[in-house]
């Protein structure tokens, strides 16, 4: 009887621990925010602003991770990274001020870019030569659930022990499941160890595909980056603003909130759709594709006020984001081959988590200057516009990596 292919064992590991990793650390932030408001005596905005400077942090920290996952693997970055995170989750749990809190946030910064997305995708592609969209998908439907598992526990030791004390409990969470499950299961692939695996090695012991460096020089890397980050803007901008928006047109709290979680849901239908959709029309023309699907959901918030319902809204936006994360994850491959996945990819994710970082005061001070919610959304819609015309515009000329030949050529 042969043995399972164990690029399946990293595909479980990775379910277990991003779901844990996105739902105590990412999520987490939220539920315990109105406490650890009371309890520095800081407004929203300073305590807020620590979130936004870990994801600034780990935007800048995805080229480095990049680089050593491609020379590397993932398996002593992550798990090195879940032990930076279980010690400042801690660190969190005992900080009595404001620059405390900056202080922890800025290193977890590094922690996320260790162990969220970018290194678990990295850690996939090198183990998957084929067949990857099937595998990235399995990962980002179980992490998908981070929210709807570890906010409601959170909440609930919240009431019962306070936030200090929560951390604390998770904290031990995070050590007794992500530290071991990265450093015994996250095994590298033959092709970077020089080693034939048992189940199914690479036939050669290098892969293709082009360097960042190389990459850097072909104005389609540039117009995603720039895509991304403009796509990203705008959904962060409308979770942190959808609900104040729906508010103005009568809409009760519960029921844009309510909205707003259909939004999330409809990520799941997404990604489910995502294969076959990839498979029949290819990872290039679904990116621009999401791209449009997000301008036109966008350009409907903007109408909210002529538009009959939100359900063409709600599928739109949901479906877009649900289906960005992974075509991001696999246009990287296809496109630039899968040899610096991890560089080029951490490159991409520098724009893309920046602006998550950006976004709610971003949005904010467009609001503020441009007097509207229905002219806010009107800019980003037209952004998005742009940038969709921009990334179909360069589809018509895309280089791919030729594997039988020591330069890209153009298809």
């Amino acid at each position: 009887m042969s043995r399972p292919y164990y690029g399946w064992i990293i595909v479980a590991t990775l379910c277990a621990t991003e779901t844990i990793t996105w739902g105590i650390i990412y999520y987490g932030f939220p539920v315990f925010l109105s406490a650890m408001e009371r309890d520095l005596g800081a407004s929203r905005v300073a305590v807020t602003g620590a979130f936004s400077v870990g994801l600034a942090v780990a935007g800048l920290a995805g080229v480095p991770v990049g680089r050593w996952l491609d020379r590397h693997g993932a398996r002593l970055l992550m798990t090195l990274g879940s032990c930076l995170t279980t010690v400042l989750a801690f660190a969190w749990s005992q900080v009595e001020t404001t620059a405390a809190l900056y202080a922890v946030w800025a290193l977890m910064g590094i922690a996320m870019a260790a162990t969220l997305y970018e290194p678990a995708f990295a850690a996939v592609v090198q183990w998957f030569p084929t067949g990857r969209e099937r595998a990235l998908l399995v990962v980002t439907l179980a992490a998908g659930f981070a929210s709807t598992i570890f906010m409601p526990i959170e909440a609930w030791l919240l009431a019962k022990v306070g936030w200090r004390q929560a951390l604390v409990v998770l904290s031990t969470v995070l050590a007794v499941t992500t530290i071991p499950l990265h450093a015994l299961l996250l095994r590298p692939p033959a092709h970077l160890t020089g080693r034939r695996g048992a189940a199914r090695p690479e036939s050669a012991p290098m892969i293709p595909g082009l360097s960042l460096s190389a990459a850097l020089r072909y104005p389609l890397f540039w117009v995603l980056a720039v895509a991304f980050f403009v796509s990203n803007f705008a959904h962060t901008s409308g979770t942190v603003h959808l609900i104040p928006y729906l508010g103005q047109y009568g809409y009760t709290a519960a029921l844009a909130a309510a909205i707003v979680g259909w939004i999330g849901a409809m990520q799941v239908a997404g990604r489910l759709a995502f294969v076959p959709i990839a498979a029949w029309l290819g990872a290039r023309s679904i990116v621009a594709g999401i791209f449009i699907a997000q301008f036109v959901g966008t350009g409907l918030l903007a109408m909210l006020g002529h538009v009959p319902t939100v359900i063409p809204i709600i599928f739109l936006l949901g479906a877009a984001n649900g289906m960005s994360t992974l075509a991001r994850a696999n246009m990287v491959s296809d496109i630039f081959g899968r040899a610096h996945y991890g560089s080029i990819s951490g490159a991409l994710a520098l724009g893309a988590n920046g602006a998550r970082a950006l976004a709610p005061i971003g949005a904010s001070l467009l609001y503020g200057a441009l007097g509207s919610y229905e002219a806010l959304f009107g800019a980003l819609a037209a952004s998005l516009a742009v940038v969709s015309v921009l990334v179909v515009a360069t589809n018509t000329s895309v280089v791919l990596y030729n594997p039988g030949a020591e330069q890209p050529a153009a298809r």
